[in-house]
């Protein structure tokens, strides 16, 4: 006969622990497979014409007017322009120059809820920010004390000086982490009241450029009160703030279109020479927020995030023009299209029935 194989209690034991390790497994992968959320295409559903959207070397923002027309911010053309509610012409409303009422090296273009618009450039070396009507007649600036470096951009992002900004009516909010917070809030006048918003920790303190350059992101005022700041560099994250300034929480992006991109991002930089600038490549392309409060975020992948109020992910959208685009600005109508550059593309953002 052949030797008897004693029974030992701990032998069951492993193998209820193995069968209790194995559903556990499964479980999550269900939960996993479940919480993955599909990729929704929209489809364009009307665009400028060609024969405006060629006047166009860059468009990197696309808004529409209460009274129905629309602007269109060139930056490579150093201009902004007025369109028609027919989408019929179009007419330079701000033109390039370094005298004020005109710009030159443009960088970031905002317009407020009651139509007036905002244009950040760079004459003689300063930074400067000019206010107009939703006509292009100038209606006040100021110039951000300090000169210029020379510009960063990477994939059409500018990664340095004034990148960024939002009009909230009766302030402008700027990206300048050298301030030492993430958001400027100025006055009309060019008065700083107050930063918004600590900058994160980044493991490179002591290098001072790197570490303002993974706090770069773009503020944003939300329609229901409040601001969100999106980073644009490093680990990618959302920040939520009441109107008085305070944090009411903070994000995690993930997802698994980015994962791949995000393990390919750099976690060391060579030593650089005197006066040079890291080159930190943003994740994050564009973001705006809707009229419910829901966050947009558009990365350098043609990948958009949607989060609710609450700060969770509720959809992953791509937008089809021509092809699928990356946007450069997103920016949303008073009836709820999305407008879209390139291309300047409107979208029904609503899911589609199924």
């Amino acid at each position: 006969m052949g030797a008897a194989r004693l029974w030992h209690p701990s032998s069951s034991l492993r193998i209820r622990q193995l069968a209790a390790a194995t559903a556990l497994f499964m479980l999550l992968q269900s939960a996993a497979a479940r919480s993955a959320i599909a990729v929704e295409v929209l489809q364009s559903v009307s665009a400028l014409p060609p024969h405006l959207a060629g006047l166009f070397s860059e468009p990197a923002g696309f808004h529409q007017l209460a009274t129905g027309a629309y602007l269109v911010f060139d930056r490579r053309g150093h201009t902004v322009y007025g369109i028609d509610a027919a989408m019929t012409a179009a007419t330079k409303i701000v033109e390039v120059g370094q005298e004020s009422g005109h710009i030159i090296q443009p960088v970031a273009f905002a317009v407020s809820s009651d139509d007036r618009f905002v244009v950040a450039d760079a004459p003689f070396g300063r930074e400067r920010v000019q206010r107009f009507g939703s006509a292009g007649t100038r209606l006040g600036g100021f110039v951000i004390p300090g000169r210029v470096e020379v510009r960063v951009q990477y994939g059409g992002i500018v990664l340095n000086g004034v990148a960024s900004i939002a009009y909230d009516d009766e302030s402008i909010l700027v990206n300048q982490p050298e301030r030492g917070g993430l958001v400027t809030e100025y006055s009309l006048e060019g008065w700083p009241n107050r930063n918004i918003g600590l900058l994160r920790a980044t493991g490179h303190e002591d290098d001072p450029e790197l570490h303002r350059a993974l706090n770069t992101g773009i503020p944003l005022v939300n329609p229901l009160g409040g601001y969100y700041f999106v980073f644009q560099t490093g680990e990618p994250r959302f920040r939520k703030y009441d109107a008085r300034g305070t944090l009411l929480f903070e994000r995690t992006i993930q997802g698994i279109e980015l994962d791949a991109w995000i393990a390919a991002q750099p976690t060391a930089w060579p030593a650089r020479r005197a006066r040079e600038l890291p080159i930190v490549p943003p994740i994050v392309r564009t973001a705006a927020v809707d009229r419910a409060g829901n966050l947009w975020i558009a990365f350098t992948l043609p990948f958009t995030y949607v989060y609710d109020p609450d700060g969770e992910k509720q959809r992953v959208v791509q937008f089809r023009g021509a092809g699928i685009l990356a946007p450069a600005s997103l920016s949303f109508t008073r009836d709820g299209s999305v407008l879209v550059t390139p291309g300047c593309y409107a979208f029904d953002p609503r899911p589609a029935q199924r």
